[in-house]
């Protein structure tokens, strides 16, 4: 038998399947490191033990989930950007001693250079100023913008930015929006820094949202959180009484600064809300840009319906920046219908807040959306207050947003056209890629 050589196309071939071999078994271990976390999740429903109103409730929320929970707040809700960006940038131009804002979305349009101009100023009056944004939802904003804050001494990073050694975290993103002042003042919501987010909600071209300005011990709790995104960043601790003064009550309400994030929990989110709606005995109202929750966290909600508490939903209508996560969204209302929620869609513009209020007791806002990506990929920050009559003055709101919505009824869940029903069951599998 003659003795078969191997030509160069051959040995070539052999190379371009061992490459592409190589190049597929990179491909899924970089998938699996950027939409999982390697961590154990809750597989099992939470018993039930107590009420929100229940002091164990708060003694639970403060040593099991953290930090604990702080007295003597002040809380001032902002609404749409007709109040938010006027009151933080007033905050940034008294700044005395130290300005750190964090945040998802910063792109250079007016609103952005107004921030970067104030920013500016005061790094040159010699504030300490430093910005973190998230390298992906950041990533219009302008070079020159970025260059003017720099050359006046502020200290700008951008969040997980692509590098080679980074891409097995490229998905972990900081969807945080933080900003404090003199370690002093905070404000955290759903606002990123963009011209959608000014106005007061008048038409399709400026959304709907919520920020808050908070004031007192509870501010050192949201400090601590940027500085957890900024220390991951920069390899630079920020300490001392510029960022950390002693901080007096200033207010009568009890907060507690929740976050979450791949590397430091990712459940912790996740089982904060399991938890609150465990608890619940009455209501739960919830406004949320994206909702999309798991199973887990549905049949959760199902049971309070069971136990007879009313649940509120207020979700972006047709006028959203995710068509496809609003499809994923409606294929699940189903059962929550059913089983006698009450599901809103608003109409004038996008919605997207993020507010949830439990029995008029507690209330949660910050950067949570009711999503894979919120609650597992990203880095999120929320301050839970607990107060009836913040609860009550959020109620109202909310209460007006439902009057600016479309009640979808069962029935008219039930009737929509089959391609819509096809559609939902696609976009229900992309999960966190939405």
């Amino acid at each position: 038998m003659p003795l078969k050589l191997k030509t160069p196309e051959t040995i070539t071939g052999k190379i371009v399947v061992i490459l592409a071999s190589v190049g597929m078994t990179l491909f899924a271990v970089l998938l699996v490191a950027n939409f999982s976390s390697g961590e154990k999740r809750v597989m099992e429903d939470i018993p039930r033990l107590y009420s929100v109103a229940d002091t164990q409730f708060e003694r639970s929320m403060s040593v099991l989930l953290g930090p604990a929970i702080i007295g003597g707040n002040k809380v001032e809700a902002l609404l749409n950007g007709d109040e938010i960006f006027p009151a933080m940038l007033k905050s940034i131009h008294e700044a005395k001693q130290s300005v750190n804002l964090e945040t998802y979305i910063y792109w250079s349009e007016k609103i952005g250079d107004d921030f970067a101009d104030a920013l500016a100023e005061r790094a040159r009056a010699g504030v300490k100023v430093h910005v973190l944004v998230d390298w992906v939802g950041s990533s219009k904003m302008d070079a020159k913008a970025i260059d003017k804050m720099v050359k006046a001494g502020v200290e700008f990073e951008k969040y997980h930015p692509l590098r080679w050694y980074t891409l097995g975290r490229i998905n972990n993103r900081t969807h945080r929006k933080l900003m404090v002042v003199d370690g002093k003042i905070g404000y955290t919501g759903g606002v990123g820094i963009a011209a959608l987010w000014t106005g007061n909600a008048q038409d399709p071209d400026h959304w709907r949202d919520s920020h808050f300005r908070i004031e007192g011990p509870v501010v050192a709790q949201m400090q601590a959180v940027f500085m957890d995104n900024w220390i991951k960043t920069t390899g630079r601790v920020l300490h001392g009484p510029i960022y950390f003064p002693p901080l007096a009550a200033v207010g009568d309400l009890g907060a507690q600064t929740f976050s979450s994030s791949p590397s430091g929990g990712t459940e912790s989110m996740h089982l904060m809300y399991e938890m609150a709606f465990t608890a619940a005995r009455q209501s739960i109202s919830i406004s949320s840009a994206y909702f999309v929750p798991d199973q887990r966290t549905r049949d959760t909600l199902l049971n309070a319906l069971k136990r007879g508490v009313k649940l509120k939903i207020i979700m972006p209508g047709a006028h959203t920046d995710a068509d496809t996560v609003r499809s994923s969204s409606r294929g699940m209302w189903g059962e929550l219908l059913k089983a006698g929620a009450e599901m809103y869609e608003y109409q004038p513009t996008m919605y997207h807040c993020k507010v949830m209020i439990v029995d008029g007791l507690l209330t949660s806002v910050g950067s949570t959306n009711f999503d894979d990506r919120s609650m597992r990929l990203n880095d999120e920050a929320n301050v839970n207050v607990y107060n009836a009559e913040f609860a009550r003055r959020q109620t109202v709101i909310f209460e007006q947003d439902i009057a600016r919505s479309r009640r979808i009824t069962y029935a008219m869940w039930n009737a929509r056209p089959w391609n819509e029903k096809l559609w939902e069951v696609v976009t229900s599998h992309m999960g966190a890629l939405l």
